[in-house]
């Protein structure tokens, strides 16, 4: 499941890359040549204004003479007069679709942030789709089409010839692959037990955060967005020949009454492991088949009749919603302190990787700290946690910047850790039936998060600390609301909407212990 979680992390966040926005200024034809031009010359200043000790990015003024010089002076302008420009020079030699489709200046940042938001609702959209599709037929299946869809348009979209066709294969790879990291956790957390589900889940995070911070590496070499592309989606489509050796889900198979394949692969799993399938779990195997076919109208039942079941219990209900909430918030809150982290200065592709990287300890700490500590209880401290320390980065004075950043990044951890036990959370609190749509529709909703989260950038203009007070109050407010939940640690995975219903407060109470 490793390769996956990776090839997610590409399909994230490939556009921060190839939709980067670049540093530019006005090319000077009467005082420079295209073959010679460089970004920062001492003549600069009496050709174009300056904002913030850069040079602008569009705007020039009124040259006085048309002759070309080698070297410019301030009298050879009228800087009374600022005029537009439609060439340019750029700093670096990096190429992203502003460069090469023409994005540029004021009229066309939208174009820049609509890629982001396109590949965001296309990503609400798949997980709902891809959470339905696993759930009927097999979480093997939807984890090897969406592998091979998401690489395949993600090549086709190295090739883009124009803005308009980028933006359509920017919207189409999210939406038939991006649901990959959510098939191979719940593939993951299906096929150990309770007491490595916090184990499968922090190599996820792991995982997940070194693929990310390997997009940052592979930028530092290659600066043209159509081979970065290129680099990022081409293994997924060469990983097929060996994913195809995955495994079903044991628990996906019984849930559909499909005892003879489960059989099969556990067969397989003990003989690989050196073991033998004892009777005791031979006999249970039997007598979940017999309930089964007690039962045939709920292994039958369509998901909008398995989801209605859902619906009649308030219990599930109310579950549903304030899981959803969640979603949103840790999504907000992630995705809005990464924008936000104006903090840190320095190489863009290193602080790309810095601000991945820090998600590893909160991953690593989750496997001692979840086994030891209730579900509910760690859900609640670390989002409020987070609430809290979104709030006290208010108090500390702007100019000391080593404080803010160590705010940020702790910050970050707890978001990062909190959306970690989340993940584990949703998928014990759901039955096995409906686990991946479920989970799909409250990540679905979440998504609505990270296509708020660039626009929070705008509130610090009516107030510049709105955004981290925002940020703040909505993570504590979602804490309360964990305290809703039932308790999960150490209980075993509910196959049905009246076992999760079912589900107590404390974990003790269920009596439903596995061995």
């Amino acid at each position: 499941m490793i390769l996956p979680l990776i090839f997610n992390a590409f399909s994230n966040l490939s556009y921060v890359f190839t939709a980067a926005d670049l540093q530019y200024r006005c090319f000077i034809p009467t005082c420079e040549n295209r073959s010679n031009a460089i970004y920062q010359t001492d003549w600069l200043q009496a050709a174009v204004p300056y904002e913030n000790n850069l040079p602008a990015k569009c705007l020039r003024y009124e040259p006085l003479t048309n002759t070309t010089t080698d070297h410019c002076l301030a009298n050879d302008f009228n800087q009374s007069v600022i005029a537009q420009c439609s060439s340019f020079v750029y700093q670096e030699s990096t190429v992203t679709i502003v460069n090469e489709f023409n994005l540029t200046c004021d009229e066309n940042i939208w174009k820049i942030t609509l890629v982001g938001t396109i590949h965001s609702v296309a990503q609400a959209l798949a997980l709902l789709i891809g959470g339905m599709f696993s759930d009927r037929y097999g979480r093997k299946w939807a984890l090897l089409l969406c592998i091979a869809l998401g690489s395949s348009l993600g090549i086709v979209r190295s090739f883009s010839v124009n803005y308009e066709m980028f933006l359509v294969f920017e919207f189409l790879e999210p939406l038939l692959g991006s649901t990959m990291y959510t098939t191979a956790f719940i593939l993951g957390q299906e096929l150990v037990g309770p007491k490595k589900r916090v184990l499968a889940k922090s190599m996820c995070l792991v995982v997940f955060a070194l693929g990310e911070a390997s997009m940052g590496l592979i930028a530092m070499f290659i600066h043209n967005w159509r081979y970065y592309l290129l680099a990022l989606f081409v293994p997924g489509l060469v990983s097929l020949s060996f994913l195809w050796t995955a495994k079903e889900s044991v628990r996906w198979l019984l849930s559909k009454g499909r005892q003879g394949e489960a059989i099969v692969i556990l067969q397989h799993v003990a003989r690989v492991n050196g073991r033998t399938l004892s009777g005791n779990t031979q006999k249970a195997l039997d007598d979940h088949y017999q309930r089964q076919l007690e039962e045939p109208a709920e292994q039958n039942a369509s998901f909008g009749d398995q989801l209605l079941e859902v619906m009649k219990s308030k219990r599930l209900t109310v579950r549903l919603l304030i899981c959803s909430f969640c979603w949103f918030t840790n999504v907000m809150v992630y995705y809005g302190l990464t924008l936000n982290s104006v903090s840190l200065a320095g190489d863009k592709n290193v602080n790309f990787i810095l601000i991945t990287l820090v998600e590893i300890p909160a991953a690593l700490s989750m496997n001692f700290i979840m086994n030891r500590f209730p579900r509910r209880m760690t859900q609640f401290v670390s989002l409020g946690l987070c609430g809290l320390l979104c709030l006290v980065t208010q108090l500390i004075p702007t100019d000391v910047i080593w404080m803010n950043t160590l705010m940020f990044l702790l910050s970050k951890m707890a978001i990062s850790f909190s959306f970690g036990v989340l993940y584990i959370y949703t998928a014990e609190i759901f039955p096995t039936n409906l686990r991946q749509s479920l989970l799909s529709m409250c990540s679905m909703i979440g998504r609505l998060g990270s296509i708020v989260a660039p626009q929070m950038p705008l509130l610090a203009k009516v107030w510049k600390p709105l955004p981290m007070v925002l940020f703040g109050s909505i993570a504590l407010f979602s804490a309360f609301t964990i305290l809703k939940f039932p308790e999960t640690g150490n209980v075993r995975l509910p196959n049905t909407a009246s076992e999760a219903e079912n589900l107590k407060a404390d974990s003790s109470d269920s009596e439903r212990s596995e061995s």
